[in-house]
């Protein structure tokens, strides 16, 4: 039984890890072009550090554990650190979000070590406004980190897609139309328009969810009654922030993701930043230091207790965040917390 229980009654069993705050991209809706500033080395957590925390939570009740960054395969020992964690008795489920870039050449090796399930951000289907969205890289290195990944049985595939008006907004009938082949699932998500992401003007690019979903919706598709069908365990079932439809006799789906469509009531997650910060909240900029205590020999129910503080502190929707939206410098950019 999880003792991470919040003070609304969620129970808290899926913990984000940013194990970096690198990226080999410069999304525009991510970070500012010259990028930002780097955490030094000796402020990331170690390996070992992460995967004490990780261990330590799991007996608290964390059965899920997400990798993100930065870019999360730009780090030194991402293969190792998935191998140790998936020795771990109480972690069942062990997936990343990346650009999918490097995945080609390890996408084996990180199911060989242990990585059940990868998320790949795609925001375009066109090679030129892919390098216009990330400033860098290549859109065929990313569809061979995609057939990478399905060849060695990283499976359900997920794709998310930030939807930005006036910028990649006509190719939403396109991006779902993958779903109809190939058996992935397509997530638009409604652009989060943060003071720290380099867009503050970001309002007029929000493309409003609900249109989106009537755009595929008027394409023929369906709700999907169960999102079992996307490849997730019972017991996550209803805590994701996504709502499916499905084309008709289509191999994947298609989800929605927005902050407005009141998805705090079943969050059931926490995140860890690289350097050490755990947050009860994405949008909040309360967080309890774990990497202080680590490194000043801590025992192990001390840091328990200090993961049950922040679960504590977790705030029951997103009013909190909603505020720190509009203040300048109240939330950490989402480069370095993963999203």
């Amino acid at each position: 039984m999880t003792r991470l229980v919040d003070s609304f009654r969620r129970k808290i069993t899926y913990l984000r890890v940013s194990v970096t705050d690198k990226c080999n991209l410069r999304c525009i809706y991510c970070m500012p072009e010259e990028g930002v500033m780097l955490k030094s080395h000796s402020d990331i957590l170690r390996i070992e550090e992460l995967a004490r925390i990780v261990d330590i939570a799991s007996q608290l009740g964390i059965t899920h554990v997400r990798l993100t960054g930065g870019e999360p395969l730009v780090r030194q020992g991402i293969v190792t650190l998935v191998g140790v964690l998936s020795e771990i008795p109480g972690i069942s489920d062990i997936s990343m979000t990346t650009n999918g870039l490097l995945l080609p050449g390890l996408a084996r090796p990180l199911c060989e070590a242990g990585l059940h399930r990868v998320n790949v951000s795609l925001d375009t289907l066109r090679p030129e406004r892919f390098q216009k969205i990330t400033r860098r890289g290549d859109l065929e290195s990313v569809f061979a980190g995609l057939d990478a990944i399905e060849a060695v049985g990283l499976s359900p595939v997920k794709i998310n897609t930030v939807v930005l008006k006036g910028i990649n907004d006509d190719e939403v009938e396109d991006i779902a139309m993958l779903t109809k082949e190939r058996q992935w699932t397509v997530r638009f998500i409604e652009f989060m328009p943060f003071w720290n992401n380099g867009w503050k003007f970001g309002e007029r690019y929000v493309v409003p969810i609900r249109e989106i979903r009537d755009r595929i919706m008027a394409q023929g598709a369906y709700p999907v009654e169960s999102d079992i069908a996307q490849g997730k365990r019972k017991d996550e079932v209803g805590a994701g922030p996504a709502k499916y439809v499905k084309f008709p006799d289509a191999e994947g789906s298609i989800g929605f993701i927005s902050m407005k469509d009141h998805i705090c009531s079943g969050c059931n997650r926490i995140r860890l930043t690289a350097d050490g910060l755990l947050l009860p909240c994405l949008l909040s900029d309360i967080s309890v230091d774990l990497r202080t205590p680590l490194r000043e020999g801590a025992k192990d129910d001390v840091i328990a207790e200090l993961i049950c503080k922040a679960v504590s502190l977790k705030p029951e929707n997103g009013q909190v965040a909603q505020a720190m939206v509009a203040c300048p410098g109240g939330n950490p950019s989402l480069s370095k917390i993963g999203g």
